[in-house]
């Protein structure tokens, strides 16, 4: 029987293991926006999260996904 091996979340510089998620102010701070901003755009759907006993957490690549939807809004208008 053998195993599998596990892919580790990439490191830091520093080494220790990138975030895979962020809490809202995190996600705020990315998108360089404030963090009430950033729950409107939670609780209308534009930006990915998730509940995780009580505590709100936004996937690390859902504010590049946000970004992505909105550049390609924009073109094309």
């Amino acid at each position: 029987m053998s195993i599998a091996p596990v892919d580790l979340a990439p490191l830091t510089e520093d080494g220790h293991p990138l975030p895979v998620l962020l809490t809202v102010e995190e996600a705020a701070r990315c998108l360089r926006i404030g963090r009430t901003t950033c729950y409107v755009l939670i609780r209308t759907g534009e930006l990915e999260s998730l509940t995780i006993r009580g505590l709100r957490r936004v996937p690390a690549d859902a504010p590049a996904a946000y970004l992505a939807r909105r550049r390609a809004e924009h073109r094309a208008v």
